[in-house]
């Protein structure tokens, strides 16, 4: 019988004011004991709402089964079957919207805790298990991947199993993606991330790092290299900006840039020569996870204020709840119902300042989201000496401009059909490519949908 406690087990997390002075995990994991205790909270729902609510249909059940028994190996094992990023799924995906969402314990209470579940299966398993190395008979078909994040790894995955022969492209000197480039190590060591990778080189997956497709090879050449289809999962790496005054003065960043300088590059470290400012006052502005993830890394950086500026209420913030109170209890402050309007700055062009207006919300806009208005007179100054723009991005128009027959939508994201076919013959897409920024475990689901699609196509060939 399922233990009705009505509360989640709790996760352990390191003390507030000693993580946000490093870069190490916030969150500690549970112990097998947890663990078991949590599962047992599993009702093991004939219909199974949870799998529903799950982009890649991991068999949440199941899984949580085997770590009520204890077998947290074949726990790991239930999540791989549809899974190709478990440790990593299990730390960002933002759960609370999509498994845990449909969980019937949160009807009366807390849904179980399926994503601290699966993290602890996916770290259990890591630590303590050997991976097999299966035997693939290759099918003699080439697929090109272009982009090594969740995408481009997830679809990848699936069709190196199937026997196709996959050459990965990636941009930067490094696979992973956003997973390398955007989410802080405090919430996703990059130690996990290339063990993940590493599973992928094991199942034949060559991975090519520093190949800018667009640049050094097209999209149209790699077909004439001999790849039989080509799936692209480029991401959405262009920042956008507000277009205010001032956005040009010393100390503005995009968060891609800035996260990019501190995950990728190391900046933090002292025996890594990447230039970051190390401000005193930061603003960020935003209310998403990247906003989240740019104000704790900048209090890491020695930032004595760190201010988050939103135009809308904390309800209505995109940021996990998680992060949220994360960053709250790191000593982030937030500034809710305001907007930026102006960034000051001194004679040297140096950020001196953000100028902001309060906001209300009116009616629903066409997001469904309460449209923010601001409120007249109301202008305020916040001295700070660096901005970082933390408002979203969109896929880098490269790829697309260089290949022939590929369209794309006024918001520059390649236009595909329910199986992630773009308009170009063989050609497949998904990621952020195709839904401009979103979630690592969406992404994850078009790159299992491409593959399926891309092996029914190549068949059909």
């Amino acid at each position: 019988m399922a233990d009705m406690t009505p509360f989640k087990t709790k996760m352990p997390l390191r003390e507030p004011n000693v993580r946000n002075k490093d870069f190490l995990e916030v969150a500690l994991g549970y112990t097998p004991e947890m663990a078991i205790a949590e599962a047992n909270r599993c009702l093991n729902c004939k219909n199974s709402p949870c799998v529903s609510g799950c982009p890649v249909n991991v068999n949440i059940p199941q899984f949580i089964k085997k770590i009520a028994e204890g077998d947290f190996k074949a726990a790991y094992e239930v999540i791989s079957e549809t899974s190709s990023l478990p440790a990593v799924c299990g730390r960002v995906c933002p759960q609370e919207t999509q498994c845990e969402g449909k969980c019937v314990r949160g009807i009366k209470g807390e849904s179980v805790a399926i994503g601290r579940l699966e993290r602890f299966a996916a770290d259990y398993f890591l630590e303590n298990c050997e991976k097999e190395i299966p035997k693939i008979k290759k099918n003699g078909k080439k697929v090109a991947i272009v982009g090594g994040g969740p995408s481009g790894l997830t679809c990848a995955r699936d069709l190196a199993k199937m026997g196709y022969d996959v050459t990965l492209f990636e941009a930067f000197h490094t696979a992973g993606g956003v997973l390398i480039y955007g989410i802080p190590e405090f919430r996703l060591p990059k130690e996990i991330v290339k063990k993940e990778i590493n599973g992928l080189k094991n199942l034949g997956v060559n991975i090519m790092t520093d190949m800018v497709i667009g640049k050094v090879l097209s999209v149209d050449e790699l077909t004439d290299m001999g790849f039989d289809a080509v799936f692209i999962g480029s991401g959405a790496g262009l920042p956008s900006f507000m277009g205010i005054e001032g956005e040009a003065a010393l100390g503005v960043y995009s968060a891609n840039e800035f996260l990019t300088r501190i995950n990728l590059m190391k900046a933090y470290l002292d025996d890594y020569d990447t230039p970051i400012k190390h401000s005193k006052s930061v603003a960020v502005v935003g209310g998403g996870n990247v906003a989240m993830d740019a104000a704790r890394c900048a209090k890491r950086l020695g930032a004595d204020n760190v201010y988050i500026i939103y135009r809308r209420g904390e309800d209505e913030m995109p940021a996990r709840r998680e992060e949220i109170e994360h960053a709250k209890e790191e000593g982030i402050e937030f500034k809710l119902l305001c907007n930026p309007v102006k960034i000051l700055s001194d004679e040297s062009n140096k950020v001196k300042g953000i100028k902001c207006v309060k906001m209300q919300l009116a009616e629903a806009d066409s997001s469904g989201r309460r449209r923010p208005v601001p409120i007249e007179n109301s202008e305020f100054t916040v001295d700070v000496d660096s901005v970082i723009m933390a408002i979203g991005t969109s896929p880098n128009p490269l790829i697309r401009t260089t290949t022939k027959g590929l369209e794309a939508n006024k918001r520059g994201c390649l236009v595909v059909d329910e199986n992630m076919k773009t308009t170009k013959e063989g050609v497949y897409a998904g990621g952020d490519a195709v839904t401009g920024s979103a979630t690592v475990i969406l992404a994850m689901g078009a790159g299992k949908t491409a593959a399926k699609a891309i092996d029914e196509y190549l068949k059909s060939k």
